[in-house]
């Protein structure tokens, strides 16, 4: 079939099928179930019109629990098979994780990341966007900065790969240090713990522009006339950047940090497009991967495992989030 044929027939079909289930729920719901006629159709309006808004919620609700519930459950029941599924294993996997030391060192490097990049993407993004917005050009340096965040994870990593490449020639850091005399090009990407440091800064890299964006509308909603009285108060431009401005968009800042943690902890790309998880790189999403094919158990063991800590992450933005509506 024609794609925009396709496309088209999916726009009717789904639109008319949402416009038939209203209309057809609300003309049985009206009719049938609670029809306004008898000797009481008060009360039967009444409770039609307790029951409508689940009428309308129902296609959200079926959806999210088709393909976010039973998904968390059905993985959650999987982990406790054996690899083939054919033997119920209870703990097993989870028990064998915490045995295996390529777990916790994924485990300790994504806690690194977790720890580094958010705080550097954020920290970045809100010095960059104070000092683009007293800028002339201070909106093509906004794109210059924002445009990574147009580039795929495995784009950013190729790329970064060639900074860090073995070869003064080719790689930054080597044509940096032999400028400097050193003799010996090394691979930066093979040097245990500082290694995995290298790797975060591609996704800082690409996430400052992100915190810039957001945190440059904040900076622009700060009231003037608090600025203005500092001013006239002898403050510096450093104690009116962090005295005055930073503590009226600390719940921005939350929210930007805890959106780009909540992203550190579903990397994978850049780890497998740099190092392929060798070296002392590996993270939780690319032990997960390499479990993937050969042991499905435990696998979604580690998915579990990643979920888990990505909740009281969103839990904790969510209520953030609530208090900035209030």
């Amino acid at each position: 079939m024609n794609p925009m044929v396709q496309g088209i027939l999916t726009i009717v079909i789904g639109v008319g099928g949402c416009v038939g289930y209203f209309y057809f729920a609300n003309l049985i719901l009206d009719k049938f179930i609670f029809p306004a006629t008898g000797p009481n159709p008060g009360h039967n309006i009444n409770r039609a019109n307790q029951v409508r808004p689940w009428l309308f919620l129902f296609p959200a609700i079926f959806a999210l629990g088709l393909y976010l519930v039973y998904p968390v459950i059905g993985s959650f029941w999987r982990s406790l098979f054996n690899r083939e599924g054919s033997e119920f294993i209870g703990m097993g996997n989870y028990t064998a994780l915490w045995a295996d030391e390529q777990f916790t060192t994924s485990l300790f490097n994504n806690m690194l990341w977790v720890i580094v990049v958010p705080a550097g993407a954020t920290f970045f993004g809100l010095l960059a966007a104070q000092l683009t917005d007293r800028l002339k050009w201070g909106n093509i340096a906004k794109s210059l900065i924002f445009m990574p965040m147009a580039i795929s994870f495995v784009g950013a990593s190729l790329i970064w790969k060639f900074v860090y490449a073995n070869d003064a020639d080719i790689g930054m850091i080597n044509a940096v240090r032999a400028m400097l005399g050193a003799d010996t090009p090394v691979d930066v990407l093979q040097i245990p713990f500082w290694n995995n440091f290298f790797l975060m800064v591609i996704l800082i890299w690409i996430q400052t522009g992100f915190a810039m964006v957001i945190l440059s509308a904040a900076l622009r909603g700060v009231p003037e006339d608090t600025i203005e009285a500092a001013i006239i108060d002898g403050a510096n431009p450093f104690q009116i950047f962090f005295k005055i401005k930073v503590p009226q968009i600390i719940g921005t800042i939350v929210v930007v940090w805890t959106t780009i943690t909540i992203l550190v902890l579903k990397v994978f790309d850049i780890v497998y497009a740099t190092t392929g998880g060798n070296f002392g790189t590996q993270i939780l999403p690319s032990y997960m991967m390499s479990y993937m094919f050969r042991d499905d158990g435990r696998a979604t063991a580690v998915a579990f495992v990643i979920m888990i800590i990505v909740l009281p992450v969103m839990i904790w933005n969510i209520a953030q989030a609530r208090k900035e509506m209030r």
